[in-house]
């Protein structure tokens, strides 16, 4: 079996591709421009993961069409296309995918992997989603490969512990002569998952569970729980979902404050997300699309045609799609549908925080790339104060060298008679079209001709809050923007700026 495994050319390969994602972090700048260009770079990945982000499912988080990954990313969140990238890798990575045995247990793990989102949400664990995903998706992965390259085994295995007298670690002692949990933990120590996630695939012993002491107890507690309700997704026999659900509530009801109507809701929301990933994965069996088709339908009062044209028909009018390209630029580089793209990103901004589950440096990014593209800027940074340093400092940035830019990007708290400060000391929105015109340029600060010597149009945006500073936000051209900012421009970008003012002040 181990042989056969470490034999295998594709699993270097899967290896290093879960590996590279898996050391994405959301907390890291340039993850989400990285992310992008893994998924970008390979074809089959992107197809599913936009097939996926436009499913039914997500699209109760945003109604509009996602186009692009990176918009995929800041509307449904960083952790959710990561771990649903993960997950399509694994089912891509199996070379006997289609056979039934190995059919079955990676849609389990993907099954496994969306419950824990569901569950993490319920708990006080909201920001370690992602940690826990990776550790319910991987689970089973000693098992998906036994099915993979030793059928005869697996199914002997199975057998064994279906008979209730072995556990299955004692099945796979017995039929193997070791671990299975310890090829996936060597696996996985392989892929560099983090060690926080490996530990989380210990089984807890048989007896009475007890209330997890910390998130270490919790994910290992957590990640067993999504195993064993693995089945109840896509389920067709009530009676055994009964069972099953009564097991678990037996097992887990007291640790993870379930009661059966929270276990239903949470494996309700779970299985429509589910689905839509096993489809997008080519796992779905057709007899569940055509069933998940049917049932998606099933509400319907009048036939699919005239429904379609009535609900035409009562569509607000939006922003057409030729519109939000951008297809002339003023010299400065700004699109000439600066006030349409502007207010597209407001209507992005706005789903995000309207879904109540978004992360608030997706939503900062977000509105950033808006800002961005919207106006043609070089370079642009939210600057936040560090009340530790008593400064101001860039925190997130896009653009060009925006990494380096963003390093140095920071001043003193201090006010000085610079335009920065007098920016926020007056709380005004500047717009500066040439920042080489002597009576402009004493007003810039020693630091920033430095650092951005070439700047040339510049934008400051003051975040003050009951007459505090915050910070700001700061964009930049190298070329003159004679054309400027005009009033209904001004209006959309006060707008996303408020937006990120009430995000900051809320999450």
């Amino acid at each position: 079996m181990i042989e056969a495994v470490a034999n295998d050319p594709n699993l270097p390969a899967l290896g290093s591709s879960i590996a590279r994602i898996v050391r994405l972090s959301s907390s890291d700048d340039q993850s989400i421009q990285q992310l992008t260009y893994y998924v970008l770079s390979d074809v089959s990945l992107t197809q599913k993961i936009l097939r996926l982000s436009n499913s039914a499912a997500f699209k109760a988080i945003t109604n509009k069409e996602i186009s692009s990954i990176n918009k995929a990313i800041y509307l449904l969140g960083f952790d959710s296309v990561k771990t649903s990238a993960l997950a399509i890798l694994l089912v891509d990575g199996m070379p006997a995918k289609h056979a039934t045995h190995v059919r079955i247990e990676l849609i389990c793990a993907l099954a496994a992997g969306m419950i824990s989102r569901k569950l993490a949400a319920l708990t006080s664990f909201t920001k370690d989603i992602e940690e826990i995903s990776i550790a319910a998706l991987f689970k089973n992965l000693g098992r998906i490969l036994l099915a993979t390259y030793k059928p005869d085994l697996y199914h002997e295995m199975m057998s064994l512990a279906a008979q209730g007298q072995h556990s299955p670690a004692q099945a796979s002692m017995q039929v193997l002569g070791f671990r299975l949990d310890a090829l996936t933990e060597t696996l996985l120590e392989k892929w560099n998952v983090p060690a926080n996630v490996i530990q989380a695939l210990n089984a807890k012993p048989d007896n009475t569970l007890i209330t997890p002491k910390n998130k270490q107890e919790w994910m290992r507690v957590a990640a067993e729980f999504c195993e064993k309700a693995a089945p109840l997704i896509l389920s067709v026999n009530k009676n055994e979902d009964i069972v099953l659900k009564n097991k678990l509530l037996h097992r887990f009801g007291k640790v993870l404050n379930l009661t059966m109507p929270v276990l239903d809701e949470l494996i309700n929301k779970a299985n429509l997300e589910a689905r839509e990933l096993l489809i997008s994965s080519d796992l779905a069996p057709v007899d569940k699309r055509n069933k998940i088709n049917q049932d998606s339908s099933a509400h319907c009062e009048f036939d699919v045609a005239a429904e379609e044209n009535l609900i035409s028909e009562l569509t607000l009018n939006t922003v057409e799609t030729h519109n939000l390209q951008v297809t002339e630029r003023f010299s400065s580089n700004k699109p000439y549908n600066a006030s349409i793209l502007l207010l597209n990103g407001i209507q992005n901004t706005t789903e995000m925080m309207a879904s109540g589950e978004y992360r608030l440096e997706n939503l900062i990014s977000l509105s950033l790339d808006s800002l961005y593209a919207a106006l043609g800027f070089r370079f642009i940074t939210l600057c936040l104060r560090d009340s530790k340093i008593n400064s101001f400092r860039a925190r997130s940035s896009l653009g060009k060298k925006n990494l380096e830019y963003q390093k140095h990007f920071n001043f003193s708290a201090v006010p000085t008679n610079d335009l920065f400060h007098l920016a926020m000391q007056r709380n005004i929105d500047l717009d500066i079209s040439n920042a080489f015109i002597p009576r402009i340029r004493r007003l810039i600060p020693l630091w920033h001709t430095t650092l951005l010597p070439d700047a040339c149009s510049i934008l400051i945006l003051p975040l003050v809050v009951n007459k505090k500073p915050m910070g700001l936000i700061y964009a930049d051209r190298d070329t003159e923007s004679s054309e400027g900012i005009t009033d209904d421009e001004a209006k959309l970008v006060r707008i996303m700026k408020g937006q990120i003012m009430i995000a900051l002040n809320t999450k």
